[in-house]
């Protein structure tokens, strides 16, 4: 019955519930993940530590949920994408709840290590899912909506946490997030369509191991998951190290102030739309070298003094990594001939890698140098990011039809971030 039964188009119920439910399933992931970011000057000034000590409040989670997705996508692939993802949702909100009530640093990383993993069980199979029920006039549209839920919910949850954050504790803030996410996990699991496509594939470490083996022999794959690394990477340490930047003087913002920054994400969910929406017509080596452009012109914008260049930048910034992150997740899809799930883990595993590290060595680059040091990282990261795109361009050329209709595969997610 699977495969003879009709896939989900555009326009009918099916696509609006489906849709509907892996926008929440993103913004449930992003408004857990980084509620905390927002935060790290407060932990920074509770526990007493460093600003890259406390950047492990995030890195942590992001460091385990990189680890984790490549077993999570095998196991969806194993044992089915709707429950797996529902579960996932709803131990991470429960996590998220458990973490507010942390009294030590220690306590705190360990149940943000937890949240992490758990919110492993999302993003890489909320990608197979629009790959397996999506028809391919609908996925573009599609995952475009997926990571505009990513955006939505990073934002939210970073605004809420903030404005929270001056009338609350930084625990109550971090709790009125957990139970936002619990609801919304409910509601996810009213919504989902069960799957019609998918094609249930036994657990097996072997050929788990010799399928991720075989996509980082791929050159075109590798490329892709380095850009992964390297724009997550440039993104998380903007907006780690944006908000010490704005609460120190000569801005000395509070906490609800800084939460403005943070509707970039608005500006970021229109970026990843437009782009993902204009592959067919350009190409997506094309769109990427445009992403790079915004990206560094963001970042360059960040170096002026007036506080309007700053979030003029940080806006600028948001819009190109969104849209890289639209074209080059799918791009994944696309270039993957087989086990799509894993192709999938192993780009998003690159991206929380680039969060987890870039994240947490950024705060030495900011305690050394301030932030003109962590824009210089930022522009290191996207230098890099341009040859390897200068590489991939040209295997594209000899391999890859861009104006084809691509069977996507996105997160975000994201990113995400």
């Amino acid at each position: 019955m699977g495969n003879r039964t009709e896939k989900i188009e555009r326009g009918t119920k099916a696509y609006r519930s489906a849709n509907l439910a892996l926008f929440i399933a993103g913004f449930v992931t992003f408004s857990t993940l980084y509620t905390v970011q927002p935060l790290l000057p407060l932990l920074a000034g509770e526990f007493g530590v460093s600003p890259a000590t406390s950047s492990l409040a995030l890195s942590v989670a992001t460091f385990a949920l990189a680890w984790m997705l490549p077993v999570s996508g095998s196991f969806s692939d194993a044992h089915g994408r709707r429950a797996l993802m529902g579960t996932a949702m709803t131990l991470t909100s429960l996590l998220a709840l458990a973490s507010a009530f942390s009294t030590t640093l220690p306590a705190l990383l360990a149940a943000r290590l937890l949240q992490g993993a758990a919110l492993a069980g999302v993003p890489a199979v909320a990608m197979a899912y629009l790959n397996d029920e999506m028809s391919p006039r609908a996925i573009g549209s599609a995952m475009g909506l997926y990571i505009a839920g990513n955006a939505c919910g990073g934002m939210t949850g970073r605004i809420l946490t903030s404005l929270l954050a001056d009338v609350l504790p930084w625990r109550g803030a971090v709790a009125v997030i957990g139970l936002l996410a619990l609801t919304l996990s409910l509601l996810f699991w009213l919504l989902l369509p069960p799957s019609r496509h998918f094609q249930r594939r036994p657990f097996r470490l072997g050929p788990l191991s010799a399928s991720l083996v075989g996509h980082l022999r791929e050159p075109g794959l590798f490329c892709l998951f380095a850009l992964a690394f390297l724009f997550m990477g440039g993104f998380v340490t903007l907006y780690n190290y944006a908000t010490f930047h704005l609460v120190a003087p000569p801005y000395s913002l509070a906490q609800s102030q800084v939460a403005c920054i943070f509707l970039a994400y608005a500006f970021g969910a229109c970026g990843s739309s437009v782009m993902g929406g204009l592959v067919e017509r350009f190409g997506r080596p094309r769109l990427l070298c445009t992403a790079l452009a915004i990206m560094t012109g963001g970042a360059l914008l960040t170096l002026l003094a007036p506080l309007a260049a700053i979030v003029a930048g940080i806006v600028v910034f948001t819009i190109g990594f969104f849209g890289a992150h639209a074209v080059a997740s799918a791009w994944v899809g696309a270039r993957a001939e087989t086990a799509r799930a894993q192709a999938s883990s192993l780009y998003l595993l690159a991206y929380y890698l680039g969060s987890s590290i870039s994240g947490t060595g950024g705060g030495f680059i900011w305690s050394a140098w301030g932030w003109p040091g962590v824009v210089v990282l930022i522009l290191a990261l996207l230098t890099i990011a341009g040859l390897v795109l200068l590489y991939l361009t040209g295997l594209a050329e000899k391999r890859d039809q861009p104006a084809a209709a691509p069977e996507m595969t996105a997160a975000f997610g994201p990113a995400a971030e």
